[in-house]
């Protein structure tokens, strides 16, 4: 099995254009041997001749084209530093890119960095990390993109290395290469004085030195973990140009320049959908409960909220939130003698604890009071079922089904006679028994765990692979960390994997489709962590990834109920992107529904009329007017700025804030040219070049070298071209992309192929989720006027009014959400109308009519993502044109017809 990837997806490609865009100016670097002075040692450097106000400039127009908040300083961070030439202060610029979990920021990453080599020269990359299992997931996305990287940027001299402490010429090779350089490192590696590349041996250079003056790009991957002082320090001491940093959960968003939402993931389905089980106990008020739900300080008191089983008025015990202070007692805020003891003695929040007079103490997120180990049964139980479930139905479809368990102590599973480990055994012994693929197959054999430690090694911090200790252990790491074409095979019999908290970031499997939550949740974003883990989604055997939404469903089983859980998870998400970037909330597992196929109305004349014109499938060509491209292109290339190559030297003073303490720069003298570098490097084929960018950023838009070389002979821009190639074939191209993309859907002509759809692949019946339901159903004669007995929307603000209302009015006949199978052709991708319907002719008694129509939240197709506005003026051309069927966008159902 071999995983396969998609270089033309939109989001992806304007993730890495967007950190492209950011050194727009910067002169193309040539290879350049060199010896720093002072040094007994050489490099090839990267090199950044762009001013911090060319930079900003850059970054704001990169924020505007995306739709962002412009910032208004570039965000840098600084430290002492010890150098070559004795402390140094270093700053660097911050470049935050904010892409869901499991949309492939990765992937993004290292196209990046190729990108910036093909663009600008640059060539040295240090991708940090913050563990173990964040590496282990790089190094195998490193290995297994190369194929693809090397295809789609024709095999660029690129090699990429994980740095060994142990490996003296490492860092000297990784200095002294021309070619592209990608070192992996964790960030204990290089983070604290005693760590081997600090230090001076044998009378040479620490190799940090040597690191410090290739000026590298500093590629961060889950840089919330590396916001300590100790951590800055650390970054800074790599003497980067800039810091790029990657993920959905940023603590401080540093200057971002592209932004993914969980909600564009949802409406994009690029995740899987999320469903809860709730696994809580009830009507068990024997022992004293209480949770920690938050710990609050402000400048005057300290106070917690927990919940509680607290007396009502009516004599019912319920659970609910209390407010506590110090010397509070849980007796008198619940009225129940139960709760004797509970008074409160401390409460901490910095470290995160209530600690009551009875020596009892709770972390933020724990509970006390209720039968943990029964919910765990439950827990376990219930998964496995589930599991078993799902392997059943997806067998067919070639896909392994993993599941995944967040466990609450590493002592409660690792042991042989570990109680979770127990749990498991003894429940799925007795559950496979109903499932005959499975009767046969030992527990032993299906479950491996990872869970890692911290230790000292050769003076250096690291973290340990796994517990270390057993053969078992090595193997189990193995698979998890570095086999994931093995994990996925279904002749590898594991199929479920326990962790603590070592697999919360970095590591993901596409196919895990059980997530099973038993630790408590300690953080304001572990919701999102542990959910991360198996949103990307599925792939088959043959690793082809699956884009059924009825197959693409995660299974969170929560030790909480089903409404904590999702409050939980939507806070964190609202507290990071704003209530805008909140995706529809996770359904209720408990509450699936299956809604069924009217088999009758395939047989109504509405339905057999309506079908016969929607049904043909078109084939589509694209004229495109060479001489108008060129013409549109060269006019709005002539009035764009081509910089020069060039070395700047600026002149800053450093004032102090003494109330906000940190350094700013103050600028004494603008950027003054010290060096014009005009000509000093081969002139290399500019139409090769542009060729390139073309297929790199946009693979579906190609043209051929004599466009192209048009272009060059009819621009104004020559003499640049030749100063600066590449800032001339950037430009250029960024042009063409644009006016080329116009034209397409402009000149699209559809004509019927001779195929169509079948009313065959409708299917019988579809699992989806109550919540996600308005009913179809006759009600006093209205309604019930659906394709199926039930309709699945995907938007509560536009789709569910449009169906709720459909289903009110009396002249509606039939309407069909169109199945994700229903797609038409495009040059920017597949598109899925919305509805299809046949209502009466408010014009002509007695006659019906029969057309599409697409729902947005807009009529304005420029408020939309470029190409959805393209693919909807696509679909306009398919129906209206060759299949002379009614087709617009509507906002509502009062729009119809």
């Amino acid at each position: 099995m071999k995983f396969k990837f998609d270089s033309d997806q939109e989001y992806q490609v304007d993730a890495v254009e967007s950190v492209v865009g950011l050194f727009d100016g910067q002169a193309f670097v040539s290879n350049q041997l060199t010896i720093p002075t002072g040094a007994t040692f050489q490099v090839v450097p990267n090199r950044l001749d762009l001013t911090p106000d060319q930079l900003l400039a850059n970054l704001q127009k990169v924020q505007g084209d995306r739709g962002l908040d412009q910032d208004d300083k570039l965000e840098t961070l600084t430290a002492k530093v010890e150098t070559l030439r004795g402390e140094e202060d270093i700053t660097f610029p911050n470049f935050s890119v904010e892409m869901e979990t499991g949309t492939g920021k990765t992937y993004v990453y290292i196209r990046t960095a190729l990108r910036l080599y093909e663009t600008y020269g640059m060539r040295k990359f240090i991708i940090v990390v913050p563990s173990v299992a964040v590496r282990e997931g790089v190094k195998k996305t490193l290995e297994i993109t190369k194929p693809h990287f090397d295809k789609l940027f024709g095999k660029p001299p690129y090699h990429f290395t994980v740095y060994d402490s142990a490996r003296k010429s490492q860092v000297s090779g990784f200095a002294l290469s021309d070619g592209i350089e990608i070192m992996v490192m964790t960030i204990d590696a290089f983070k604290r004085a005693e760590t081997v590349i600090r230090q001076s041996r044998e009378g040479l250079d620490p190799p940090i030195y040597q690191l410090q003056e290739t000026r590298p790009v500093l590629i961060l991957d889950e840089p919330q973990n590396m916001e300590s002082d100790l951590s800055v320090s650390a970054l800074a001491s790599l003497n980067p140009i800039c810091a790029l940093r990657y993920s959905a959960t940023h603590r401080n968003a540093y200057n971002v320049v592209y932004r993914l939402t969980p909600f564009d993931a949802y409406r994009q389905g690029l995740v899987k959908r999320i469903e809860v089980a709730s696994v809580v106990q009830q009507d068990n008020e024997n022992l004293p409960f209480v949770r920690v739900e938050e710990l609050n300080a402000t400048k005057r008191t300290v106070g917690a909220k927990l919940s509680v089983h607290k007396l009502m008025a009516t004599g019912k015990i319920q659970e609910k939130p209390i407010t506590v202070r110090s010397g509070d007692s849980l007796v008198e805020k619940t009225g129940r003698a139960e709760y004797e003891g509970f008074v409160v003695d401390e409460i901490n929040p910095g470290s995160g604890f209530i600690r009551f007079a009875n020596n009892q103490e709770l972390a933020l997120g724990g509970e006390q009071g209720s039968d943990r180990d029964a919910i765990f049964e439950a827990q376990i139980a219930f998964t496995i079922e589930e599991h078993f479930r799902r392997q059943r139905r997806l067998k067919e479809h070639g896909i392994k089904v993993l599941s995944l368990f967040f466990i609450d102590k590493v002592d409660n599973y690792a042991p042989d006679d570990g109680k979770l480990k127990l749990m498991f055994v003894k429940a799925f012994d007795e559950i496979k028994q109903r499932y005959d693929e499975w009767k046969d197959i030992k527990a032993a054999d299906v479950q491996k765990a990872y869970f890692a430690t911290k230790t000292k090694k050769s003076g250096e911090a690291e973290i340990l692979d796994s517990t270390g200790k057993t053969k078992q252990d090595d193997e189990a790491f193995n698979l998890i960390m570095r086999e994931k074409e093995r994990l996925l095979s279904f002749d590898e019999p594991v199929a479920f994997i326990f962790s603590h908290s070592a697999l919360r970031e970095g590591w993901d499997n596409p196919n895990v489709f059980q997530i099973c939550t038993m630790r408590e949740v300690g953080s304001e974003t572990e919701r999102r962590q542990q959910v991360g883990r198996g949103v990307r989604l599925p792939v088959n055997q043959d690793g082809d990834r699956i884009r059924d939404e009825q197959i693409n469903v995660l299974t969170v089983i929560a030790s909480e109920t089903y409404e904590r859980f999702v409050s939980g998870l939507q806070s964190e998400i609202e507290r990071e992107y704003g209530k805008e970037g909140v995706p529809p909330p996770p359904s209720n597992q408990r509450k699936r529904k299956t809604i069924r196929l009217r088999k009758q109305f395939l047989l109504k004349p509405e339905f057999k009329k309506l079908w016969e014109k929607i049904k043909h499938k078109t084939r589509y060509s694209v004229k495109i007017d060479t001489a108008t491209l060129v013409k549109e292109t060269v006019a709005e290339l002539d009035g764009a700025t081509i910089s020069k190559p060039r070395i700047t030297i600026s002149k800053a003073n450093v004032r102090v804030d003494a109330v906000e303490d940190f350094f700013e720069p103050i600028a004494l003298s603008a950027a003054k040219t010290a060096v014009d570098l005009v000509g000093r490097y081969p002139l290399p084929n500019l139409i090769e070049v542009m060729e390139s960018l073309m297929e790199n950023t946009s693979p579906s838009m190609r043209l051929s070298r004599s466009t192209l070389l048009k272009v060059f002979q009819k621009t104004t821009k020559k003499h640049e071209a030749t100063e600066n190639p590449h800032d001339f074939a950037v430009k250029a191209v960024s042009i063409l992309k644009s006016k080329l993309a116009e034209q397409m859907v402009r000149g699209i002509k559809y004509e019927r192929d001779g195929t169509w759809y079948e009313q065959t692949q409708f299917v019988e019946e579809i699992e989806t989720w109550e919540d996600c339901i308005v009913p179809s159903a006759e009600v006093g004669g209205v309604g019930g006027t659906h394709l199926y007995n039930g309709v699945q929307w995907d938007s509560e603000g536009v789709e569910r009014p449009f169906i709720e209302a459909l289903e009110k009015r009396t002249d509606v006949k039939l309407y069909i959400k169109l199945p994700s199978w229903f797609t038409v052709d495009t040059p920017v991708g597949r598109y899925n109308p919305d509805w299809a319907i046949v209502m009466n002719d408010p014009d002509s008694e007695g006659e019906k009519l029969y057309f599409v129509r697409e729902t947005k939240g807009t009529h304005n197709l420029d408020d939309l993502r470029p190409d959805e506005k393209r693919k909807i003026l696509c679909g306009k051309r398919h129906f209206t044109d060759a299949l002379d069927v009614s087709y617009r966008v509507v906002t509502q159902a009062s729009e119809l017809p």
